[in-house]
């Protein structure tokens, strides 16, 4: 039909994207493996292709043109949904196959991969698992921008778009000096934590804000953050110099109390400070039945571990 518009491109869309990204052609160019020349090009039979200029070039940096603002949300929304499309296909034609990226958080890596990566061996060895441990806010970055395909960490998220897959509740343990007054001991009341030294993790980390709720309930009104730590390791080593005590996930207690003959657990009374820890992925995902399935796996395969299963 006469005067119609030629259609963009997917490689003309990428071209786009990862300008409108980086702000710098051979940054852009680099990312997604195309030439620099080959890419202006792209862009510009783009610009051409939709009748608007995008980018405003000048000798030193790049900048998107107010049109390019907008399509540039469009423009990553459409690939996407081209991405998920292909990985609808992959995931009909051969479930349990290709890359799974799996965003772990710190405080459940250490203790829980074993098992996950047990599971996929044996189960599903087609699976080309990808592990990425992050703090929660960048997973959750990772899930919804669709650099991460599902995510194991502490719920709950209440986030939109998100779907929890619950796997198991565990409590939490006193993690005490040896010479300490609570070291050993069962049944202890959450009241004790409104008065102890209590040592947390650096900002950023859930499991810091869990020992905060954790407080909270118990009738404390916050802790002084004058000692934290950046992973739980340093943080049961601070405890066994005796600069404090520090709250544990129970699948964290052999691993990190194993380090130092120095240490004691004590447990709470009934209910015991507790948290969730599950499987999330985006609420559309192409692949949630197999998500699913290896929710419901990975239930049976943790049931050595001291935790309590939970089923949806």
């Amino acid at each position: 039909m006469p005067g119609r518009k030629r259609q963009p491109s997917l490689a003309q869309l990428r071209a786009f994207d990862a300008v409108a990204e980086h702000l710098h052609f051979r940054d852009a160019a680099a990312a997604i493996g195309m030439s620099q020349p080959a890419l202006s090009g792209a862009v510009s039979a783009l610009e051409e292709a939709l009748g608007v200029t995008l980018l405003e070039r000048t000798t030193r940096k790049v900048l998107l043109s107010p049109a390019g603002e907008r399509l540039a949300v469009r423009t990553k929304a459409v690939l996407a949904e081209v991405g998920a499309l292909l990985e609808e296909a992959e995931a009909v034609r051969a479930p349990f196959t290709g890359a799974l990226r799996l965003g772990v958080i710190p405080t459940v890596a250490p203790y829980l991969l074993p098992t996950v990566l047990r599971l996929v061996h044996d189960r599903y060895p087609d699976l080309d698992l990808q592990v990425h441990e992050e703090q929660t806010a960048s997973l959750l970055e990772g899930l919804t921008s669709g650099r991460l395909d599902l995510l194991l960490l502490a719920v709950p998220l209440g986030v939109p778009g998100v779907t929890e897959l619950p796997l198991f509740d565990e409590d939490f343990v006193l993690v005490t000096p040896l010479d300490h007054r609570l070291g050993g001991r069962e049944g202890i009341e959450r009241s004790v934590l409104r008065e102890l030294k209590l040592l947390l993790l650096d900002e950023g980390h859930c499991l810091r804000d869990q020992a905060l709720d954790i407080c909270r309930e118990a009738g404390r009104a916050g802790v002084p953050a004058t000692t934290s730590a950046a992973g739980l390791s340093t943080l049961v080593q601070l405890v066994a110099g005796g600069l404090g005590v520090t709250l544990l996930p129970r699948t964290a207690v052999r691993v990190e109390t194993s380090r130092s003959s120095q240490l004691l657990t004590a447990s709470f009374a009934d209910p015991a400070p507790t948290r969730r820890v599950a499987l999330a992925m985006r609420t559309r995902a192409a692949r949630s039945a197999e998500y699913e399935e290896l929710a419901a796996a990975l239930r049976e395969a943790m049931a050595d571990l001291p935790v309590r299963t939970v089923h949806d």
